[in-house]
Formats: C-alpha cells, sequence, structure tokens
C-alpha cells in the first residue's frame, strides 16, 4: 500500500516491534507523548460517545474547498491515550478528501493491533475514527 511518510513511518516502526508487548507499551508511549487538551476543551460536545474510557476530539480546519484538518484529542486511560495518539496520526493534516479516502482498518491492521485489542477498545476506536471521518465530511459541505 502507498501511504503518506507519517503513516508509513508509523507503521515501519512497529513492524519492527515483533511482540505484542513491545507494541503496546509503545502504543501507551506514544500517548505519553500527546499533548494532554486543557480542561476547559474536555467538555460533552468534544467527547467521543462509544469509548468506555473517557475520549475528547477537537478539530481544526482551513478554510480552503478541500480543507486540511488537524486533530487534536485525549483520554484519561493510558493505553486508549495511546490509540487516540495513533489516530491523530493516520489522521491529522490531511485533507478532508484524504481522511474520507484513508482505510484505518487496514493501517490498524498493518500495525497489529487489529487483532489485539479488547472488543471494546476496537468499538470506541471504530467510533473515533467515525468521528473524524464525519468531520472531514461537513469540511466538505
Amino acid at each position: 500500500m502507498n501511504y503518506p511518510n507519517n503513516i508509513q513511518n508509523m507503521i515501519n516502526d512497529f513492524q519492527f516491534l515483533t511482540e505484542w508487548e513491545d507494541r503496546y507499551m509503545h502504543v501507551i508511549d506514544m500517548g505519553k507523548s500527546l499533548p494532554s487538551l486543557d480542561e476547559s476543551e474536555k467538555i460533552e460536545s468534544n467527547k467521543v460517545k462509544g469509548c468506555v474510557s473517557q475520549v475528547w476530539l477537537i478539530s481544526d480546519k482551513t478554510n480552503d474547498p478541500d480543507p486540511t484538518i488537524s486533530f487534536r484529542g485525549d483520554s484519561d486511560a493510558h493505553i486508549v491515550k495511546g490509540l487516540v495518539a495513533i489516530t491523530l496520526q493516520i489522521f491529522s493534516d490531511q485533507k478532508a478528501t484524504e481522511i474520507l479516502k484513508l482505510n484505518a482498518t487496514e493501517i490498524l491492521k498493518e500495525l497489529g493491533l487489529d487483532e489485539h485489542l479488547s472488543l471494546q477498545r476496537a468499538n470506541g476506536l471504530k467510533a473515533m475514527i467515525a468521528r473524524i471521518k464525519d468531520y472531514a465530511l461537513q469540511a466538505l459541505n
């Protein structure tokens, strides 16, 4: 698959980690490096529904016909904050049309995360991705 550099680099990093425990720790480390949102941003309208842990997602976009959208996010759980970081690395700073084309399920499979996430975490991740795709759709209208 031909992914943007930021996604390909992340895939390469994960492929280097052959053990699930190493990948798990890498996800947590990615979450630790994600800047926390300000408490004033952790409001109901920024909350992602469908996540067991609390997850907040904020988007900013340029004023172009096909805007570039950047995302910021946070969670109250370490592993989930890592999943937020991965999701943001996949989608942030992309054009809205590119966001809609990206197949996050395939990317997560390439990262080796798809078969190790609990059903609840996988559903939360799907909710986050759906929210991001929804932002992209709204940005184009």
